[in-house]
């Protein structure tokens, strides 16, 4: 494979992803934009389910819009349609948050989240969303720091919606008290958090959320590949460089943790960030020189 772009000039086997990095970095990259999110989500999945079948789980969510839609009657009302869909996903089917095991790699897969019906917000999210895109109801993600919600805007009726908690609607004002508490930091109210956002941001981040999920379990190596993915797909981005070197000094890879903090010493920005990577290359180079 080659290297990044300006970055550490060796090669990386992704030994985890069986063959899928290629058709995982089309999507991520916008090579390949026609792939719907659904598709793209599954195509994710494979990293944790290499033998995954897509069509199977693309049927359960056609499934679902189909009953769905004959519960609606063909009513066109906005809040009718929030109100059945919530019903529906919620209450009947059961869809909910699993906060008790919130960084279980399962919860960042689409397939498995169709089937056990527990998942993080921004995989429940995933599923309103491909559910309303069936029935052709204007849902899209919204990006909240540390959370992931939807918004349904058909003009005359609007409104936030949060999966990861049944559903509940939110108002604005509402999302921001929201994502001050889960992501503790002070947010002031501005329209771009609110913002729809695109296939490319929501595949981003639930890859993102995956590598979290394999660093909190332990598994290393899983957590790395994740991370060189990411890096492929978006390679002047300095804190994954930085999250790699830091799992590779945990996996004995001082070398290639070397090369990765110094990369992000080129892109980071903060004096301290710079100050802390020149840090722990220093430590990395007195280990290496202790080896000799």
């Amino acid at each position: 494979m080659p290297s990044v772009r300006g970055g550490p000039k060796r090669v990386r086997i992704e030994v985890l992803f069986y063959g899928t990095v290629d058709r995982i970095l089309d999507l991520l990259t916008g090579r390949d934009s026609s792939v719907p999110l659904d598709r793209a989500a599954l195509e994710l999945a494979t990293i944790e389910f290499p033998e995954l079948e897509a069509g199977a789980f693309v049927a359960v969510l056609d499934a679902h819009a189909g009953e769905l839609c004959r519960r609606l009657s063909n009513s066109r009302d906005g809040l009718v349609y929030v109100q059945e869909a919530n019903r529906y996903l919620f209450d009947e089917l059961g869809f909910r948050g699993n906060a008790s095991d919130y960084y279980n790699p399962r919860n960042s897969c689409l397939n498995d989240v169709l089937t056990a019906r527990i998942g993080i917000p921004i995989t429940l999210s995933l599923v309103s969303i491909e559910i309303a895109r069936r029935l052709g109801k204007p849902v899209q993600g919204v990006g909240l720091p540390g959370h992931f919600i939807v918004r349904y805007d058909a003009g005359l009726y609007s409104t936030f919606i949060d999966p990861f908690h049944g559903g509940r609607l939110l108002a604005a004002e509402e999302c921001y008290a929201l994502a001050r508490e889960i992501s503790h930091i002070e947010l002031e109210p501005d329209a771009k958090w609110l913002a729809a956002v695109g296939k490319r941001d929501i595949l981003m981040r639930m890859l993102r959320n995956l590598g979290a999920a394999y660093t909190s379990r332990g598994l290393t190596s899983k957590a790395i590949d994740v991370l060189s993915l990411l890096i492929r797909a978006n390679p002047d981005s300095a804190d994954e460089y930085r999250q790699r070197g830091a799992l590779e000094v945990q996996a004995g890879k001082m070398i290639a943790a070397k090369e990765d903090l110094a990369r992000y010493l080129e892109l980071a920005r903060s004096p301290e960030d710079r100050e802390r990577a020149k840090e722990q290359i220093q430590q990395i180079r007195h280990w290496l020189a202790s080896m000799n």
